[in-house]
């Protein structure tokens, strides 16, 4: 089975999945969107309500600001991959809970696999921990871990880590705007491979 091939059967069985209750909630599940291979890797938290109608990630405020954030770097949204760990949005908003997380990880790491991603962006702090305790990595708090730079090492080569604030923070905290935006350029100097050294992590 090709890439492709792999993918549809991936959406297909993310649309369709009841491995937990949400599926008993939702309008529709959210697979994730973008091309597969793809040179970074979008994660936030869960579907909203315009995802969940839609069907398709980040397609509210917090979409059209984290377009903002990718022009500013030049990289334009259809050369991004961005998905949830969870794929179908929880009653009100709520965060996802262990049961939900647990029926999702089979699709996130199949994604992973698919899209062999150079770097890695948690969104928010909820995706920020998630993604690197994944990776045998203990998180600190997101208003000392986001822009740094997590290298680590797989099967498939060196993956960059980089948890950034989620853009929605930015609707009620308009100064994260400039905290995520500095972020984003760091995001830009690893693409470019000129990071500099005073902003790596581990």
């Amino acid at each position: 089975m090709n890439t492709e091939h792999e993918r549809i059967a991936l959406d297909e069985a993310v649309r369709t999945c009841t491995l937990c209750p949400l599926a008993e909630t939702r309008t529709n599940a959210v697979p994730g969107d973008g091309p597969v291979p793809a040179r970074i890797l979008f994660i936030g938290e869960a579907p909203g309500r315009n995802e969940d109608t839609k069907g398709v990630p980040f397609v509210g405020r917090a979409g059209s600001i984290l377009n903002g954030l990718l022009e500013g770097i030049d990289v334009a949204r259809d050369d991004v991959f961005i998905t949830n760990i969870v794929k179908c949005r929880p009653p009100k908003n709520r965060d996802p809970n262990q049961e939900e997380i647990e029926a999702c990880r089979p699709y996130l790491d199949s994604q992973l696999s698919l899209i062999r991603p150079e770097v890695i962006v948690p969104l928010g702090r909820f995706a920020m921990r998630w993604v690197l305790e994944s990776y045998g990595i203990a998180p600190g708090p997101i208003s000392e871990v986001h822009g740094k730079v997590f290298r680590i090492q797989t099967i498939s080569g060196e993956r960059v880590i980089i948890p950034v604030y989620h853009p929605a923070a930015t609707i009620y905290r308009p100064a994260f705007r400039e905290v995520l935006a500095a972020d984003f350029e760091t995001i830009r100097a690893v693409l470019d491979n000129s990071m500099a050294p005073d902003r790596l992590g581990r």
